[in-house]
């Protein structure tokens, strides 16, 4: 079991509660996280490095949940934010703004106008486009603007090419043969601050050499920048480090990833920031479902579950694994069947001939590694409600966020 998660007494738990006991009082489907687990992760990151400062800014797309936010807000997190809706729910879940980065290659002039009112650590601009416009929303604030490039390092990874970040051919930053002029013309800006250097080569990344190759081409940066003047304060290596999504997936752990990055870094004199998102969350939660029916069409076996694609769409989307167990596991052989929700798809699946210990209507299970991309990802095809979220500390809990109700999905609608 991962951590937070574990059986006692022939039930699973989560820390020191009963996964029933929260389905009893909750119902179903219903998202649940280990805050242990994640204060766990996020220290990990936080506490790595002793020869290198270290700020940890926890990456809002992974999970946005106020709950999540404000569980790490309290023990001085960062926050990295791609949108001015991210920087809104850090700042309602009580984060500091001058411990926010704001990345994404879309930044609207209202979201930069945001963002300058709070008062953010810095923006990471992905576009020469982007640092002029940066530039003039300052300028008319009489402000001068934190900045930093993301820059594209071309280092080819091995994961889902959906993915994937750090390549020329990808929408994401500016090819680092081009950054050193760009890094010239903002440096001239009266609206801006040069601070640092930026990049984010993708996720589910296994490979710690894959990030040292980047972070040696940064530094090579670097050292031009500071040839032409231009002083480099902190590097900002973004996320990325993989989690094992089966049982018997070896990953690499935080503190290896952090110990190479400090091992390239150390006696340079400069700051480094990290981004993750998925390695804090994905592995701390679980989605929580009901057996609905089983079902037999030929030879196929189907165990239908009450929750569905609108949940957890990374299967049809990615064709992602997740581990599904029994909240409390039946005696018998394990069955093979398509484990799927009520949703009017054939992609709306969790997965395919997959052996499970034999379950029956009613009984609970739970679908694992979904802290990261799950909830954040949930939408309200087929008219569903969206599942509710229940942070776990002990053996107490807390919904974060109520069930939606058939209200909830024409709020804002009218007929005409």
């Amino acid at each position: 079991m991962v951590r937070g998660f574990e059986y006692k007494r022939g039930q699973l738990h989560c820390e020191d509660l009963p996964l029933a006991e929260v389905a009893g009082r909750v119902g179903t489907p219903c998202y649940l996280y280990s805050a242990s687990a994640i204060v766990g992760n996020y220290e990990a990151y936080a506490q790595a490095c002793a020869r290198v400062p270290v700020s940890v800014h926890y990456s809002l797309k992974a999970n946005s949940s106020l709950g999540v936010l404000g569980l790490l807000a309290r023990r001085g997190a960062g926050f990295d934010i791609v949108s001015g809706g991210e920087l809104f729910r850090v700042l309602q879940a009580g984060g500091d703004p001058e411990r926010i980065v704001f990345s994404g290659v879309g930044k609207t002039s209202d979201e930069i106008d945001y963002a300058l009112g709070a008062g953010i650590a810095l923006f990471n601009c992905e576009s020469d486009a982007e640092v002029e416009l940066v530039n003039r929303r300052a300028c008319k604030r009489r402000l001068r603007a934190p900045i930093a490039l993301r820059v594209n390092p071309d280092v080819s990874v091995e994961t889902h090419p959906f993915i994937a970040t750090g390549l020329r051919e990808h929408k994401f930053g500016i090819d680092i043969v081009e950054a050193e002029e760009l890094y010239c013309r903002a440096a001239r800006m009266e609206g801006l601050v040069v601070k640092g250097v930026s990049c984010h080569i993708g996720s589910q990344i296994f490979d710690i050499q894959a990030f040292v190759e980047a972070l040696r081409k940064i530094l090579a940066l670097v050292e031009r920048l500071h040839g032409r003047g231009i002083s480099i304060r902190h590097l900002d290596l973004g996320g990325g480090l993989g989690v094992g999504y089966r049982r018997e997936d070896a990953s690499p752990t935080i503190d290896d990833y952090m110990q190479a990055l400090s091992r390239e870094l150390a006696g340079r004199g400069l700051h480094l920031m990290v981004e993750p998102g998925r390695s804090i969350v994905a592995q701390a939660g679980v989605l929580l479902a009901t057996v609905l029916y089983r079902k037999r069409s030929g030879a196929k076996e189907f165990v239908i579950l009450d929750a569905a694609m609108n949940d957890l769409i990374r299967p049809a989307l990615y064709e992602s694994y997740h581990d599904i167990i029994a909240v409390k596991p039946n005696q018998g052989p394990p069955v093979k069947a398509d484990i799927v929700g009520p949703v009017c798809e054939t992609g709306d699946f969790f997965a395919r001939d997959r052996e499970i210990t034999p379950v029956a209507p009613g009984d609970l299970v739970a679908v694992c590694t979904v802290g990261a991309y799950g909830f954040v990802l949930s939408s309200n095809y087929n008219s569903r409600p969206r599942a509710a979220e229940v942070l776990v500390d002990g053996a107490g809990f807390t919904v974060i966020r109520d069930r939606e109700t058939y209200a909830d999905l024409i709020r804002g609608e009218r007929t005409v």
